[in-house]
């Protein structure tokens, strides 16, 4: 089991989109398996694959029990709202109330290639959609607005802390 460490904001792979998955060999599941392995610590609902330093197009989810991959997603189907608190590996101690659509079907790929296809509602959905928006360079505080985006970029200039402090 191989937990890999979480790269923190300032870490310019965060802000980079990550390349498609195109070749499906022993490296990619080595990749995968730590992943899932990162994804299986207590508090965790998703790890992207640039949050442990690889700029490609994949990460691993942790909601309700289940834990799964995708490869290559593309996001459609997205309906309704919600807004609740979310928070980010690579951003600790942080957590803003953050709309996104309740409901997303996330397409993708798993490790040998095979078409996988995930709909999810309410947290899984937000792991969706946070987890993907990794993928493209973006951080869940790009999509805060007004008075809380302020404050969270005020937060962001005091510098990281340790989660909970």
């Amino acid at each position: 089991m191989t937990v890999r460490p979480i790269r923190l904001f300032g870490d310019p792979v965060l802000r980079t989109p990550a390349e498609p998955v195109v070749v499906f060999d022993a490296d990619l599941r080595d990749l995968i398996t730590d992943l899932e392995d990162s994804v299986r610590e207590p508090g965790r609902a998703g790890v992207a694959a640039p949050q442990i330093g690889v700029g490609l197009r994949a990460f691993s989810y942790n909601v309700g029990g289940v834990v799964g991959h995708l490869i290559n997603p593309v996001l459609t189907d997205l309906d309704g709202e919600q807004d609740d608190e979310e928070g980010c590996l690579s951003l600790p101690g942080m957590e803003y109330p953050t709309v996104r659509a309740w409901a997303v079907t996330a397409t993708g790929v798993d490790r040998f290639g095979e078409p996988v296809t995930i709909t999810g509602t309410g947290l899984l959905a937000r792991a969706l959609q946070h987890e993907t928006d990794h993928l493209d360079g973006r951080l869940y505080i790009d999509t805060l607005t007004g008075d809380v985006r302020r404050q969270a970029l005020r937060e962001l200039r005091r510098g990281p802390r340790a989660a909970g402090a």
